[in-house]
């Protein structure tokens, strides 16, 4: 298995976001409506990752965008992770758990402070992942992003503590 940087908008990407809109519109009825914009995840500002088979099929996918504060509830030095993805024909192989360290380390590493996201409620074993991995809820009034104000909008967020010299 093979992690890759990839721009947002690299073919792969592309295919592997699609999926996944398919997915979120099955759990909840629309994909999510998010504007990103692939510059977004430009080093040192984000990153995008793409595991590949060794035959070169990809097939899970996670990157991170950098927020300073602003209206949606975002904080200074925030890192928000995005299209965390795996195919389901791949997955329990902990792709996600492999990609989620190395977009912790490169948001680490770019001078964020604190990765963020937001999940929903129809999606528990993201949930599962997510809290395994050291990741809290935050309260009700302290959510952020675009759906911060729905019922189902689950929110997390975990310090992004520098590595010891």
């Amino acid at each position: 298995m093979q992690i890759l940087p990839v721009a947002y908008d690299h073919p792969d990407a592309v295919r592997l976001q699609d999926r996944v809109q398919l997915e979120y519109a099955e759990r909840y009825g629309d994909g999510d409506l998010t504007p990103l914009e692939p510059t977004q995840f430009a080093p040192p500002r984000g990153l995008y990752l793409i595991a590949y088979e060794p035959d070169g099929t990809p097939v899970a996918t996670g990157g991170w965008r950098a927020h300073e504060a602003n209206d949606e509830g975002y904080a200074d030095g925030d890192a928000e992770l995005k299209r965390m993805y795996v195919v389901p024909e791949a997955r329990g192989r902990g792709l996600a758990r492999r990609i989620l360290a190395e977009l912790e380390d490169s948001a680490r590493e770019a001078g964020r402070t604190r990765m963020v996201l937001e999940t929903g409620d129809k999606q528990p074993e993201a949930i599962s992942l997510y809290v395994s991995s050291g990741y809290a809820p935050v309260p009700e009034a302290e959510k952020f992003g675009l759906y911060r104000c729905y019922d189902s909008s689950r929110c997390f967020t975990k310090p992004l503590v520098p590595a010891p010299r």
